[in-house]
């Protein structure tokens, strides 16, 4: 048997899990995702491989019902990549980082985890720990400050210059 569980999806617009041979929603479809089911969806007629397009849909629906990821901005953004000669390389960029990103945050709670079950006092751990980052949260936003003051000083003089390049 394959390790590749496949989903079909009819004229009707419903999907059947051939596995458990009955139909799923969109919601057991991202509770696939979500178990790390490996998994293809077909049209039933084609045999296409449609998965790309189902995952979408789950994502359109997360988006409209909970607390959306994609921002207009970032949407626009990925909207303006189509066709373009960078097309393949920001979804190489995107999914590496999301990838980096997955890693990062296991790494971090795989730390945490240890830190706090080594620790007799897990709050005070934590309040140690959020100590420590103050600094360089300090630091940081010092910097975005005088970035920000920057930048506030640059724009007239970057509107100077527009209104001096439009006069014949």
């Amino acid at each position: 048997m394959s390790d590749v569980r496949i989903i079909k999806k009819y004229p009707n617009r419903r999907l059947y899990d051939t596995q458990v041979s009955r139909y799923i929603t969109l919601e057991e479809v991202r509770q696939l995702v979500l178990q790390n089911i490996v998994f293809r969806v077909e049209d039933k007629r084609t045999s296409d491989d449609i998965t790309r397009s189902i995952l979408l849909q789950v994502i359109s629906e997360q988006e409209e019902n909970g607390n959306p990821i994609f921002s207009v901005e970032l949407l626009s953004f990925i909207v303006r990549y189509y066709g373009d000669p960078m097309q393949s390389s920001i979804s190489r960029y995107l999914e590496l980082s999301l990838r980096l990103f997955t890693e990062q945050q296991s790494h971090f709670t795989e730390q945490l985890r240890d830190l706090l079950g080594q620790a007799q006092q897990p709050v005070q751990v934590l309040k140690e720990l959020a100590e420590k980052q103050v600094p360089v949260w300090r630091a940081v936003r010092k910097e975005f400050l005088k970035n920000l003051e920057r930048a506030k000083a640059i724009k007239p003089l970057l509107r100077e210059r527009e209104d001096d390049s439009s006069m014949p």
